[in-house]
């Protein structure tokens, strides 16, 4: 006797059978993960992100994209003192051109393009015919397996998300495709999500960071949130709200009260969360 639990080898009799035949539905198969997971063959993370493969070709650009009106972009008429500080504070890397509104996207500048360009002065025009990448327009009802696809196929890392009429609604990019399988890509531009989460705390209150894992936020408060259902705090309240957050805006769940503090184009970054019986 080896003093090995048969545990792993019950489960791996589990997987054989699954492999040896296709199951019946997605709630079987996820009932085998979570049995694996139990038998610590998967970690919780492991676990959510397979559930998310699964279920990433159920979800369309539409529920994903940054809308039209957070979607940051710079237009061929301004000059070049009126681009530089967009691209500096925003901290993204990719723009869509437009030429004169939003429903006129003409492509795609590269921050490192043009930085690449300096010292420019405003009195210089600028050479936007070597300057813009080729724009892929696609529509808001293409599902997001496709798009990924498409994406390492093209090498194209950005979209413009159009309707039926051929308006633009929004953008999607590689990233936000990505984020929907393996959760929240940091990047060096990106609030620490390791330390430093919960900027304040008293009894009922508390004032974070939209990355706080909702398991730490659980412990936080004493609460059981499905850590399996959103991962941070921010995730929670993107999905109540059905886009992407704003500054100002507030939701209720349980027994608490959200309002976002502070947001960006694709994401919230600082929340306060109150008790609802609590006083400010």
């Amino acid at each position: 006797m080896n003093g090995k639990s048969p545990a792993p080898v019950a489960w791996g009799r589990k997987l054989a059978k699954l492999i040896g035949g296709a199951p019946q539905s997605r709630e079987s198969l996820f009932e085998i993960l979570k049995e694996a997971r139990d038998a610590e063959l998967l970690d919780d993370e492991t676990l959510e992100m397979m559930r998310r493969v699964v279920e990433v070709s159920d979800r369309q650009v539409e529920q994903v994209m940054v809308s039209r009106g957070q979607m940051v972009t710079v237009d061929v008429s301004q000059k070049p003192s009126e681009l530089l500080p967009v691209i500096t504070e925003s901290a993204h890397s990719r723009f869509p051109v437009t030429d004169g509104d939003k429903d006129s996207v003409v492509g795609i500048l590269l921050a490192k393009d043009l930085l690449h360009q300096q010292p420019l002065e405003d009195h210089d025009p600028l050479p936007w015919a070597t300057l813009l990448r080729p724009a892929v327009f696609i529509p808001e009802s293409k599902r997001l397996n496709v798009l990924l696809q498409e994406f390492r196929d093209s090498r194209n890392h950005m979209a413009i998300v159009v309707n039926e009429y051929g308006s633009v609604v929004g953008l999607i990019t590689i990233e936000d495709v990505l984020e929907q399988i393996v959760g929240n890509i940091e990047d060096e531009h990106d609030i620490d999500g390791a330390t430093g989460m919960v900027l304040r705390r008293g009894a009922d209150f508390c004032v974070v960071k939209a990355m706080l894992p909702v398991e730490s936020f659980n412990r936080l408060f004493d609460v059981e949130l499905d850590p399996l259902e959103f991962d941070t705090m921010g995730g929670l309240i993107t999905s109540a709200l059905g886009r992407v957050p704003k500054r100002g805006d507030t939701i209720e769940f349980d027994d608490f009260r959200a309002e976002v503090l502070s947001a960006d184009s694709r994401r919230p970054r600082l929340l306060r969360i109150n008790r609802q019986n609590a006083d400010d």
